[in-house]
């Protein structure tokens, strides 16, 4: 048996409806903090410094990702 149920809502809607808090004050104040210290040429934040830490985490994790997608398709 297959069901299918279509919403028709506004992703502001559906962040409501699943009891999520509102977090956008908080991220325009966040981003605002960071674009000033950008601005501003703090130790840490320029572009490449900044965006360079959430790159190597992310690159780090590639071939795990892969093993594990392997592991997973060799068990069926």
């Amino acid at each position: 048996m297959k069901i299918s149920v279509e919403f028709d809502m506004t992703p502001e809607e559906f962040r409501q409806s699943l009891g999520l808090p509102d977090v956008q004050d908080m991220h325009r104040e966040m981003m605002d903090l960071v674009i000033n210290k950008m601005q501003a040429g703090e130790a840490g934040f320029d572009p490449l410094t900044f965006y360079k830490s959430f790159m190597d985490k992310s690159v780090a994790n590639v071939p795990d990702i892969f093993m594990n997608m392997m592991a997973s398709s060799n068990k069926k």
